[in-house]
C-alpha cells in the first residue's frame, strides 16, 4: 500500500485551516496544522519530512516567508504554496524569490488550492523519478553533481547549495552548450506558479554564480547571452 502524502498547512484563520483540512483529506492526504509561525517552523524542522507546505504570510510570531526561506534551506525539496490577503505583485516576487512553487492570494477557490497542491506533488514526484534514472552522477570540468544525494562538489569541496540551485545547476550541467531563455527555465526548473516572474532566474543565477565562479563578476561558467538567456560552457572550457 502506497503512503500517505504529508502537507503541512500554517495558517491562523483556523476557518480557513479547517477548509484546507477537510478538502486535502478528502484528497488522501494526510494533513497537520500549525496556528502561528513559530509552532509551523517547529512542525517543519522536527515533524518532517513534509511533501508539500501551504503557507500564510501574516502569521503570529514567525512569519510565512521566514519559514518558506527555512525550509529552502534544508536539504530536502518540499513544494511550497503561499497563500496570503497580500496579493501585490511585489509580495508575490518576494515569495517566489525566497522559493515558494505557488502563490494564491486571498480569497481562493479550494478547488483550486487542491489542483494546485496536486499539480505540484506529481511534479516533485516526476523530478524524483527523473533523478533515479539519470542515477549517475553529471560531471562537467571539475563539477561533479551527485542527482539523487542531491550533492555538488567543485574540485571536491562540496557546494553549500539550496534546493532550487542545486536543481538550476544540474539543469544546465545536464545541457552544456545550450541557450536557455529565462522562460525556458522557469519551465523546467520551476513551476507554471513563476509565469511572469523571470527576474526569478537572475537572481538564482546570480546566487549560483557566487558559489562557483572564481570572479562571479566575469563568470566563465554560466554565461549571459545577451537577447536570448544563459548557457553553461563546456567543462574543458570554462577550466581553461
Amino acid at each position: 500500500m502506497a503512503v500517505s502524502q504529508r502537507v503541512l498547512i500554517v495558517e491562523d484563520d483556523v476557518h480557513i485551516a479547517d477548509l484546507l483540512r477537510l478538502h486535502l483529506a478528502d484528497e488522501g492526504y494526510v494533513v497537520q496544522h500549525a496556528a502561528d509561525g513559530d509552532a509551523g517552523m517547529h512542525l517543519l524542522e522536527q515533524e518532517g519530512p513534509w511533501d508539500a507546505l501551504v503557507l500564510d504570510v501574516m502569521l503570529p510570531g514567525v512569519d510565512g516567508l521566514q519559514i518558506c526561506r527555512r525550509a529552502r534551506a534544508m536539504a530536502r525539496y518540499v513544494p511550497i504554496i503561499i497563500i496570503s490577503a497580500r496579493g501585490s505583485e511585489t509580495q508575490r516576487i518576494v515569495g517566489l524569490e525566497l522559493g515558494a512553487d505557488d502563490y494564491l492570494a486571498k480569497p481562493f477557490s479550494m478547488p483550486e488550492l487542491v489542483a494546485r497542491v496536486r499539480a505540484l506533488l506529481r511534479r516533485a514526484d516526476a523530478m524524483a523519478q527523473s533523478a533515479r534514472l539519470d542515477a549517475g552522477a553529471v560531471v562537467l570540468g571539475s563539477l561533479r553533481l551527485d542527482p539523487v544525494a542531491r550533492v555538488a562538489t567543485d574540485a571536491g569541496n562540496e557546494l553549500e547549495l539550496t534546493p532550487r540551485e542545486f536543481d538550476l545547476l544540474c539543469f544546465f550541467a545536464r545541457h552544456p552548450g545550450q541557450v536557455f531563455a529565462r522562460a525556458e527555465l522557469l519551465d523546467q526548473v520551476w513551476s507554471y506558479g513563476h509565469d511572469g516572474y523571470e527576474h526569478t532566474v537572475n537572481t538564482h543565477i546570480n546566487r549560483l554564480r557566487n558559489k562557483i565562479e572564481a570572479d562571479p563578476a566575469n563568470p566563465r561558467r554560466i554565461l549571459t547571452v545577451w537577447g536570448r538567456g544563459y548557457r553553461m560552457v563546456a567543462g574543458t572550457e570554462a577550466d581553461a
